[in-house]
């Protein structure tokens, strides 16, 4: 009984948490972004329209084709790539938004690594 009561009192406490994903306040801004990997902060600034995203990272700039899946997932496809690795597609998955942020998780596609970063919109 004890069990049933906590079994219970677990699921309204957790189907009372909604998390916010207004996605589509996101397809298109000027935004800043901040990935962690292994310790490491990388950051980069990015305008995104309904087809195409212009990213700046490190002095560099690069541009990608944008194809949305969903109102919460996109595809990018790098529009001149240089090597094998920019070849590759990236799968762009936003998790939880805010009135100014969304967190975002990516990888490339068909790869199953996966990193997360914050991306703010930029006024």
């Amino acid at each position: 009984m004890k069990y049933v009561v906590l079994f219970a009192l677990a699921l309204t406490m957790t189907s009372c948490y909604n998390v916010e994903r207004n996605c589509t306040d996101f397809k298109t801004g000027h935004y800043f972004s901040e990935i962690t990997i292994d310790g490491s902060v990388f950051k980069s600034e990015f305008n995104r329209t309904d087809e195409l995203q212009i990213e700046t990272y490190q002095g560099k700039v690069d541009s990608s084709e944008v194809r949305w899946i969903n109102d919460c997932e996109v595809i990018f496809r790098t529009i001149n790539p240089k090597n094998r690795i920019e070849r590759k597609d990236i799968h762009l998955k936003i998790l939880t938004t805010t009135d100014s942020s969304y967190t975002f998780e990516y990888s490339y596609v068909g790869e199953d690594t996966k990193q997360k970063g914050v991306a703010n919109r930029v006024k």
